[in-house]
């Protein structure tokens, strides 16, 4: 539970710096073509290579395509979510079920 919050954690502030860093509207695909321009076009090759058509269409280009900050706060937050629910207390078992 501890190493989820942590990540959550982690992920959060992590958009938040990238929210702030970078422009507001600076997608996913900009930010990867800043750092490596070449990466792109062998994801592109890897995927339309080895994948259906629809996989780069419908799956990569939407991620590509997304403000760089909204990926880790997303995944902060299903992390944070699944700290929150491995953590709650067990419901308390009713005493008239023990055997």
């Amino acid at each position: 539970m501890r190493v989820l919050a942590v990540l959550a954690s982690t992920a959060l502030i992590g958009a938040f710096a990238l929210a702030t860093m970078l422009p507001p509207l600076t997608s996913l695909g900009e930010l990867v073509a800043m750092l490596d321009g070449h990466t792109l076009l062998a994801l592109s090759r890897v995927v339309r290579g080895d994948a259906p058509v629809w996989v780069w269409t419908w799956l990569v280009l939407p991620v590509l395509m997304r403000p760089v900050w909204l990926l880790p706060a997303a995944f902060g937050m299903v992390l944070g979510g699944l700290a929150i629910t491995l953590g709650s207390p067990r419901a308390p078992k009713s005493p008239h079920w023990k055997l």
